[in-house]
């Protein structure tokens, strides 16, 4: 898998899985300390993510936890992936919201995503003209930071048309997010002409959700899920001015079940592709 160093998100994942862990073998904080010969305060940084976990510590703490050697194996790997390196996106940091940034650095390292669209196409498929027409309408952006902010998203999107183990991409996109204009005619032109190159693209699918099917579990509001190879599946919701990450498996399956929903309501791939090609020919 191609995917984007980012040690903080590293951390982050190693320690949303110890938190996961330690709730259900039934221990303490104070019972994972004791195990680790360490502070209370160490175990609570660990599971935050705030401090790099090491290997070996992360190795003591799931063995006293009770999972398997290969899930053992499995995190100390992830554990060991971190490195002192800057994140991929560090050259547009200056851009980047501090409660995206985790998500731009969960984004790098996960194996696939699942993405609810509601309102307007998610990043990982705008055009460079689509993407500045919304972000110059976007009151949380500086105008003097909207390339900027272009560049990145389009730099995100790589992860998605990069020929060496690409993210696999599954989109949900409400017909409201097609057809709302961003930008002038030939820009939408050129998007939805670069929908169709993406749908084409073995690892990437789009599902276009008709007004006319009516309720669905997801009209609630926009998601994103994100499941890795080493660590367990998350899911973020992003709100005006910050995001919510959900680790809790209950909850997260909740997503996942929905994401099952909605690949029995939405279009096919094909019917998605006819559709777009129409509002071309429109």
């Amino acid at each position: 898998m191609a995917i984007r160093g980012d040690s903080a998100a590293v951390a982050y994942l190693v320690g949303a899985e110890l938190s996961a862990r330690r709730a259900q073998a039934h221990k303490t904080i104070a019972d994972a300390a004791k195990a680790l010969g360490c502070s209370n305060a160490k175990i609570h940084n660990m599971e935050s993510g705030r401090n790099q976990q090491r290997p070996d510590e992360v190795e003591t703490l799931v063995r006293f936890y009770g999972s398997s050697q290969v899930d053992i194996d499995r995190l100390c790997a992830l554990a060991a992936s971190a490195d002192d390196r800057a994140a991929w996106w560090a050259p547009w940091s200056d851009v980047v919201p501090d409660w995206l940034k985790t998500f731009v650095g969960l984004e790098g390292l996960a194996t696939h995503a699942h993405i609810y669209a509601p309102q307007v196409l998610p990043a990982l498929v705008q055009t460079s003209g689509y993407s500045l027409a919304a972000t110059e309408g976007d009151m949380r952006v500086r105008a003097d930071h909207n390339d900027r902010v272009v560049a990145l998203r389009q730099e995100r999107q790589r992860r998605v048309t990069e020929n060496e183990d690409p993210l696999e991409l599954e989109v949900f996109i409400e017909e409201a997010a097609l057809d709302r204009p961003m930008g002038p005619p030939e820009v939408m032109t050129e998007q939805y002409q670069h929908l169709l190159e993406l749908g084409d693209l073995p690892n990437v699918s789009l599902c276009l959700l008709p007004i006319s099917i009516g309720r669905h579990d997801a009209i609630a509001g926009r998601f994103v899920l994100l499941d890795f190879a080493e660590a367990s599946s998350i899911a973020y919701v992003e709100m005006r001015h910050g995001a919510v990450y959900l680790q809790e498996s209950r909850v997260v399956d909740g997503y996942a079940k929905t994401v099952e929903q909605l690949r029995d309501v939405a279009l096919s791939a094909t019917a998605t592709a006819e559709a777009i090609r129409e509002r071309i020919n429109a």
